[in-house]
């Protein structure tokens, strides 16, 4: 002790501080140790009885099924491309125009209905219908949004209003 008496240091207070260092010390490894359960359980959780080696194979195994849903995405793609290209010639837009085609004598039964595809081609179907007379149908093609045969002003309402829609190919 005489080296802590030149240095006017108590030995006592020397043994106290190294008991609460000790104390602290030991509560520290404690909260390690909890800590290191914690771990250990939610490792056992994850693993749930399986070696290494067999959560390797599951892991590649997922790794797997994802390089194959990722090539049937892209097959997918490919397949939506080409049937927006077969699409195109598909009846998209479309009017209809209801009207008396004899003012009072057959009611609003007469219509001009418009089918187009994504380019305007198509065509306009004219149904006529009196009380005497019956029904009378027609038929008038559509090339590029334009009729080469005389439209009646009902079919050309139904064609501009089908012009005007959106086609489903437009984003």
């Amino acid at each position: 002790m005489g080296l802590f008496d030149k240095i006017g240091i108590d030995g006592s207070y020397l043994v106290i501080i190294l008991f609460i260092l000790l104390i602290g010390l030991f509560l520290y490894c404690l909260s390690m140790r909890n800590l290191l359960l914690k771990y250990k359980k939610r490792q056992d959780t994850f693993l749930k009885g399986n070696d290494g080696k067999s959560m390797e194979k599951a892991i590649l195994g997922k790794f797997k099924e994802v390089d194959e849903a990722k090539s049937i995405v892209a097959d997918n793609k490919q397949v939506v491309e080409e049937l927006k290209d077969y699409s195109t010639f598909c009846f998209q837009k479309f009017a209809v125009n209801k009207y008396d085609a004899f003012e009072g004598m057959g009611g609003k039964l007469s219509f001009s209905l418009c089918m187009l595809t994504d380019n305007n081609d198509g065509f306009v179907l004219s149904s006529v219908h009196n009380e005497i007379g019956g029904c009378y149908t027609y038929v008038k093609e559509i090339i590029r949004g334009e009729s080469y045969v005389i439209l009646s002003t009902e079919e050309k309402k139904a064609l501009e209003r089908a012009k005007e829609r959106k086609s489903c190919l437009d984003d």
